[in-house]
């Protein structure tokens, strides 16, 4: 079941995200943020465990995030991460947002879903703000991807 995040889940998003980053997948994300940013957050549980995350993050007036599509191995390649961006482009289109980005190094999975690369140049500066906090700064390797809603 993909449902709204909750406080009580957040030490398990935390779980998920960070051992997707140890692989390389993702990049880590410290406690503080995703409390910080729980409402931007969707979780997949099943038998009470948290299996996949998934956030829609606003960056601008008329631009939005995907952030931390994590799904646990287990649980992969069963369209989990697919209806979480399927939610995610529902809300933007609810908020108004015009264009939805994602910086990854999955990009295949994106593509598939519509989002066409860009140069990171061509993502507004605001976007990189967040970036200071990152350890890959300033060489960062992920692929940017956009699409128009």
């Amino acid at each position: 079941m993909i449902r709204k995040a909750k406080i009580s889940d957040v030490k398990d998003v935390q779980k998920l995200i960070n051992r997707e980053a140890e692989k390389g997948k993702i990049l880590p994300r410290p406690l503080s943020e995703i409390y910080e940013l729980l409402r931007d957050f969707w979780v997949y549980e099943e038998k009470s465990k948290i299996c996949g995350c998934c956030a829609l993050h606003i960056t601008w007036e008329d631009l939005g995030e995907i952030r931390s599509i994590v799904i646990d191995e287990k649980w992969q390649r069963k369209g989990i991460g697919t209806t979480f961006l399927k939610k995610a482009l529902k809300e933007a289109v609810k908020l108004d947002l015009k264009k939805v980005f994602a910086l990854t190094y999955i990009p295949e999975f994106f593509e598939k879903q519509g989002f066409k690369r860009v140069r990171k140049s061509q993502l507004p500066h605001k976007v990189w703000a967040e970036c200071i906090k990152c350890p890959k700064f300033p060489d960062c390797d992920e692929i940017a991807l956009i699409k128009k809603i």
